[in-house]
């Protein structure tokens, strides 16, 4: 089946978290689920992008119930503040919408040590969905919806340097970054499923979609490359979003599938989406049990509700 946003039922009544959702991937989702009905909080570092991101939705769905939230996912101070404005102004959440990221930029730490892609990808995900979690279980059935790439293939979770302070290579380090999200979700879903509780945690990628992320890099090089891959390789950041508005809002989805375009090449792809098979190291349940203990430490998060 070539299943479109069209598809997509009736998101009336529901709230949903888009992280990262002032373009790209993020934006279409948003979109598309404000054409739905959805009340859509857009989650953005950028208070700029994202105003012009709400009233470009405002203009293609006239009444959307989109609205702009200030989320720094570097910085845990910001991910916290974010959390209590969120839980102080909408008594539910439906589906979460982990999206956001960076890709293969030069060195640098977050405010909390972390090493960027890393701080940003996982860890700042890890801590929103987790100052969350009651708020997910007591509007369930709920959803968390994890993007990830194929590009979790060669990743490693090198536990010692995760901020890799004796050595750097940006694609390495985004890869590690991947392969987490994937571990985070799929480990998620197993502490859910002993607890009963009514979430379902999943994963997805986009494919090689032409978004603004290849524009992150920071490297002449890499960024020229990327280019001439969005103009002759990539799908459109529209078709990129599906597999995350499957994951989102298809009924009676399984917990720990991962979601992705139809025909992979490489870490992209590129089709409608459907079922898609991870590397073997995505499913290592020891390291994703110490990658959550790591997580609860570093971030100061504990999801009490999971013991």
């Amino acid at each position: 089946m070539n299943w479109t946003a069209a598809d997509m039922a009736d998101q009336t009544g529901k709230t949903f978290i888009v992280t990262g959702a002032n373009s790209g991937i993020g934006y279409e989702a948003a979109l598309e689920l404000a054409r739905k009905g959805g009340t859509v909080v857009l989650a953005c570092r950028s208070a700029k992008k994202a105003d012009e991101a709400v009233a470009r939705i405002a203009e293609a769905v006239p009444g959307a119930k989109a609205e702009k939230m200030i989320l720094d996912l570097g910085d845990l101070a910001s991910v916290r503040a974010f959390a209590a404005e969120f839980l102080a102004k909408y008594p539910r959440l439906d589906v979460l919408i982990n999206n956001a990221g960076l890709m293969a930029i030069p060195y640098s730490r977050t405010p909390d040590g972390f090493e960027t892609q890393m701080g940003v990808n996982h860890f700042g995900h890890f801590a929103l969905t987790g100052l969350l979690l009651d708020r997910l279980v007591a509007s369930g059935p709920s959803r968390v919806v994890t993007v990830s790439s194929g590009a979790h293939t060669p990743g490693v979770i090198d536990f010692d340097d995760l901020d890799h302070e004796k050595s750097y290579q940006r694609w390495e380090a985004y890869s590690q970054t991947k392969l987490a999200n994937l571990l985070f979700a799929f480990e998620l879903h197993r502490k859910l499923l002993a607890k009963e509780l009514p979430i379902t945690s999943l994963a997805c990628h986009p494919g090689y979609a032409a978004t603004e992320l290849q524009s992150k890099s920071e490297s002449w090089f890499n960024e020229t490359l990327m280019k001439l891959g969005n103009l002759i390789i990539a799908q459109s950041a529209a078709m990129g979003a599906l597999p995350t508005l499957y994951a989102a809002t298809v009924p009676d989805l399984a917990g720990a599938t991962y979601w992705g375009p139809r025909r992979p090449f490489g870490f992209g792809g590129w089709g409608y989406p459907e079922r898609c098979g991870t590397r073997p190291n995505a499913k290592d349940e020891a390291v994703a049990k110490r990658l959550w203990q790591v997580s609860e430490e570093r971030t100061g998060v504990a999801y009490t509700a999971l013991r």
